[in-house]
């Protein structure tokens, strides 16, 4: 006969594999979409967005001025 582990032995090992799982799938998901939240992709690309106005606004301020010089 094959003496079986305790019920806590048990119990331990279970929750050791239970935490690898967990911590596997933490590295998988992060690896994939990285660290970043979304709540930072849409700040960034508000500033993106920002900022390709602010170029465009200045252009036409460019323009203006130009079209006044003459």
């Amino acid at each position: 006969m094959t003496a079986r582990p305790s019920q806590g032995a048990q119990m331990l090992g279970s929750l050791l594999v239970a935490i690898a799982i967990v911590a596997a799938a933490i590295a998988i998901v992060t690896a994939h979409f990285g660290p970043t939240s979304s709540a930072e992709l849409d700040a960034r690309e508000e500033r993106l967005e920002q900022r390709e106005e602010n170029i465009e606004e200045l252009q036409e301020l460019e323009e203006e001025r130009r079209e006044r010089d003459r």
